[in-house]
């Protein structure tokens, strides 16, 4: 089949690797404009342009997907399909209707479950066991067309969202290709989406990152590696914001169990931070304005007092679909 792909971050590069070592023809990709990034700040393109460039692969950028110079150029094009691996824009019907076959979605979670834009982050936040990959037909409602085919990935007690979306555009791309070869065979049969247990994964903001440490340490374990690497969780210590990397919630034996939430208690091993229920153990921090550091460094140059807090207890949101 001819097709043009649309993708925009990195998570997209390996399902249009896996395409364009298919039998299928990427005649043009599709990706978001170029954005500014870096310290310099300067137009840079995505990684999925980046890539398009190397493989001598047409690439449109436009601002919106239903500008009519793009929906002429997509119509010139005449694709068969066009799969979609996060784009991250809105698809008009206008667009929608160009190819003969539709607009092929993977979407990292088994739908109807965590529809939406951060599903890996919430199957990591609401502590699921398993997630997966889905490829569906494009409709105007959000995530809800007709599944062509799924793929189950365990999450790993261990896993940051970035782990696990990692190894889901691995095996997606797979799926994705898989589905593309059963469309042009005439093999494979969209199915609708059950009407039960769909839920849906809002994006997580800043605000939502922000740990409250009143929460019992499974529930700040999950928030923190559901925000790594974005977009990052923190809290606050002597008024400036303290950024976190994962933590090991793993209950330490000794007296430091009697710990207040937020209250800190620094060895020459660990520092460890109250919860509701047990501390935790933190992993890498970095100060507002520094470099990257262990905890024990960081508590070794701030000498946190016991009754210091990180954080402010109560208010900040753990993250809701």
């Amino acid at each position: 089949m001819r097709v043009v792909f649309a993708g925009t971050p990195e998570v997209a590069v390996p399902s249009l690797d896996a395409l364009l070592e298919s039998a299928h023809e990427v005649v043009a990709v599709v990706t978001r404009p170029d954005a500014n990034a870096g310290r310099g700040r300067k137009p840079r393109p995505s990684p999925v342009a980046e890539r398009a460039q190397r493989a001598g692969v047409e690439i449109l950028r436009p601002h919106r997907a239903g500008d009519p110079a793009f929906l002429e150029r997509l119509g010139e094009l005449a694709p068969d399909c066009c799969p979609v691996v996060a784009y991250g824009a809105l698809l008009p019907s206008s667009a929608l209707e160009i190819p003969r076959y539709g607009w092929v979605n993977l979407h990292f979670s088994v739908l109807p479950s965590w529809r939406g834009a951060a599903p890996v982050q919430h199957a990591i936040l609401h502590g699921d066991d398993v997630t997966g990959a889905t490829t569906f037909r494009i409709v105007p409602e959000l995530d809800a067309g007709p599944v062509f085919g799924t793929v189950t990935e365990p999450v790993r007690p261990r896993d940051t969202s970035g782990d696990l979306l990692e190894r889901l555009s691995n095996c997606g791309a797979e799926l994705l290709v898989r589905t593309l070869d059963g469309i042009a065979a005439q093999t494979l049969v969209p199915q609708p989406q059950p009407p039960d247990g769909v839920t849906y994964a809002g994006k997580l903001t800043s605000d939502d990152a922000q740990v409250d440490w009143s929460n019992p340490a499974p529930a700040v374990d999950r928030l923190i590696r559901a925000c790594t690497p974005t977009p990052g969780a923190w809290t606050t210590f002597r008024g400036t914001r303290l950024k976190l990397g994962p933590v090991d919630p793993a209950a330490r034996a000794g007296g430091e169990h009697g710990l207040e939430p937020g209250q800190v208690a620094a060895t020459k091993q660990d520092v460890l931070v109250g919860t509701a229920s047990h501390p935790v153990v933190l992993g890498e921090v970095q100060p507002q304005g520094k470099r990257r550091m262990s905890a024990v460094e960081w508590a070794r140059g701030s000498h946190p007092d016991p009754d210091e807090r990180l954080g402010s207890i109560g208010c900040a949101p753990t993250g809701s679909s």
